[in-house]
């Protein structure tokens, strides 16, 4: 029997799933910060050596996806205003960790129940649900990214104003916070450029997916 409710919950779900795990990409896979130290000249720009860069990043991304971690900066100084900022980011990182959790069951439950024939999915137009939740999900992502790329300082800057809203803690003082200069905006620039691409890269799988299901349906009929 075909489910239109559940088969709506897998597509969100599976939207869900990619966006949650592209955003992690950058916040778990920490080779991903280490390799542009060189590359973004970051040892130059900020005038620490490396070792004291990544001990810093690896305590303030501890803080961030670790449950019960101190915030630490490692030899670096911060302020009481840094801190906080970095407190509501946590919030952030906290919340992505549990829709990516959420929607991964989710996604895999429902697989599973339609594996046993407990419900049949529905196919809007004629393609598994896949489709429709790479389309959207692609298409929402593409008009993001293209505003994005127009102006990336600009996108930055309303990305803080909509998400720490009555803020300016995230205006780092160069010398009070002194973690800001391992954080160049290149290395959030990159980071933006992965996510999206993993985004890209999830949905045009689902895509491909649902239309190579389409087909061998098709020649088994």
């Amino acid at each position: 029997m075909k489910n239109k409710i559940l088969t709506g919950v897998f597509g969100f779900a599976l939207a869900i799933l990619i966006i949650t795990f592209s955003i992690g990409l950058p916040i778990y896979f920490r080779p991903f910060y280490y390799m542009q130290i060189g590359a973004l000249e970051i040892e130059e720009y900020s005038g620490f050596d490396r070792e004291t860069i990544v001990e810093a990043f690896d305590d303030v991304m501890d803080y961030l996806t670790i449950p019960g971690n101190e915030f630490g900066t490692g030899k670096l100084e911060y302020s009481v205003e840094g801190k906080l900022h970095f407190v509501d980011c946590k919030g952030l990182f906290d919340l992505n960790a549990v829709a990516l959790i959420i929607s991964l069951a989710t996604v895999v439950t429902l697989i599973i129940l339609a594996k046993k024939g407990i419900f049949t999915m529905c196919k809007p137009f004629g393609f598994n649900i896949m489709f429709s939740s790479g389309v959207f999900t692609l298409g929402f992502f593409a008009l993001v990214g293209g505003i994005v790329a127009i102006d990336f300082s600009a996108a930055f800057t309303v990305f803080h104003k909509i998400f720490f809203p009555g803020k300016s803690n995230w205006l780092f003082d160069w010398w009070e916070d002194e973690i800001i200069r391992i954080l160049p905006q290149q290395f959030f620039m990159n980071c933006a450029i992965l996510i999206f691409s993993s985004i890209v890269i999830l949905c045009v799988g689902a895509i491909v997916a649902s239309i190579i299901i389409k087909k061998r349906e098709n020649s088994v009929k």
